[in-house]
């Protein structure tokens, strides 16, 4: 039915036209029919298709042929009438020849845009799940590390602690109730003591890293650079036994006005860090000098990978690691928490930490300015007074 429709529209196109131009009047010339008639003919030929065209270009012919160029009607014996039937013809078939090989393509487009849309759609949705399998996959890493990092920073002070008491029970049950001399029990409740004080810290650290926390304030007082490096380096011993450790402190530095446990903590962290990343046998380098009147600068150098400049701020983020670089020894690898407290509790006394360019140009250097206590001398000076009052 819609075929008839197509071909009753094209002959029909054609016999308004010949209408049209017949009543225009002898105005009209045979060359002008011709364009308007091969015109209706295009059209017919893109919007009713070939065949429809075919049927109309005869009707053409014969209206052409009668109105334009013989008054009798076609003759077949005359040659203009073979010559615009072969034209019409032509120009139909070719016009739906056209018509419809655009069309084909416009439809074989249109499958293609269709094909690519769902191509797209099924590759981001194979991107999607793959992104979801990959983060639930590092999510999991995240948390095994996580785990091991808390089972290793807790074990370590527990470790102390339960020894120590032990060895406070043992020693009475083991002398028949004696005691141990006052100077050993001294000692082992120093462990308990400062132990205990790193396990609060690391716990503090989990959830307040990287911010002070004004409202519990160290207990700042004046203390010797010295005793708190050889502190941090006895505590340390076992992670640096495979390198070389040169210790350079200006010996007129000033006391500090700080809490030298939190600055041991520091200490070992950065200590920690060295030994994990560094190569063996190289020097681990813990340098002190004078900043200015009220700071004293201490800083921990090794001959490690080094740490991009653009990351050198991100390193205090809770968590942050960075990417594809693993500690020499897997057991002691981390999650990113060591820096972070160890910003928290050097900010907490007025200080401030960062990383600063290694004088030899590798490596890495931690650097960070502590502040200076305004109620007493340098170390040199208190030592030369203690010696002159001896006098």
């Amino acid at each position: 039915m819609r075929s008839v429709r197509k071909y009753v529209a094209a002959t029909g196109s054609v016999a308004v036209a010949i209408l049209v131009l017949e009543l225009v009047g002898h105005s009209v010339n045979g060359a002008n029919a011709a364009q308007v008639l091969l015109l209706v003919l295009l059209l017919d030929a893109r919007f009713c298709g070939a065949g429809p065209a075919i049927v109309a270009s005869l009707c053409a012919v014969f209206g052409f042929s009668h109105y334009f160029i013989t008054p009798t009607g076609l003759e077949f014996g005359d040659p203009n009438d073979w010559v615009s039937l072969a034209a019409f013809i032509i120009m139909a078939v070719v016009g739906g020849e056209l018509a419809s090989r655009a069309e084909r393509r416009a439809a074989e487009a249109q499958q293609g845009r269709q094909e690519i849309a769902r191509l797209y759609q099924e590759l981001e949705a194979a991107f999607d799940r793959a992104s979801e399998a990959e983060a639930a996959r590092r999510n999991e890493q995240l948390k095994a590390a996580l785990l091991d990092a808390l089972t290793h920073n807790l074990r370590t002070p527990l470790t102390a602690i339960k020894a120590a008491v032990t060895a406070l029970i043992g020693a009475r049950a083991w002398r028949g109730g004696s005691e141990l001399p006052s100077e050993g029990q001294h000692e082992l409740l120093e462990v308990i003591d400062e132990e205990s004080d790193r396990l609060n810290r690391f716990i503090e650290g989990l959830s307040a890293a990287g911010t002070a926390d004004a409202s519990q304030p160290f207990n700042l007082r004046a203390a010797d650079l010295n005793d708190i490096i050889r502190a941090g380096l006895t505590r340390a011993e076992t992670l640096t036994r495979d390198h070389r450790v040169a210790v350079e402190v200006d010996e007129s530095l000033p006391l500090l006005a700080v809490e030298p446990a939190s600055i041991s903590e520091v200490l070992y962290i950065l200590l920690d860090n060295a030994s994990k990343y560094a190569p063996p046998e190289t020097t681990i380098r813990i340098s002190a000098t004078s900043e200015d009147e009220r700071h004293v600068r201490l800083a921990v150098s090794d001959e490690g990978p080094g740490i991009p400049a653009d990351l050198r701020e991100r390193i205090f983020e809770k968590f942050f690691r960075i990417p594809a670089r693993e500690a020499r020894d897997p057991r002691r690898g981390g999650v990113g928490l060591g820096l972070p407290i160890a910003r928290r509790l050097v900010e907490a006394q007025a200080g401030r930490i960062w990383i600063d360019d290694p004088a030899s140009g590798r490596g890495t250097r931690v650097a960070m300015l502590l502040p200076v206590s305004v109620d007493v001398g340098s170390a040199g000076q208190r030592a030369a007074t203690a010696a002159m009052a001896a006098k």
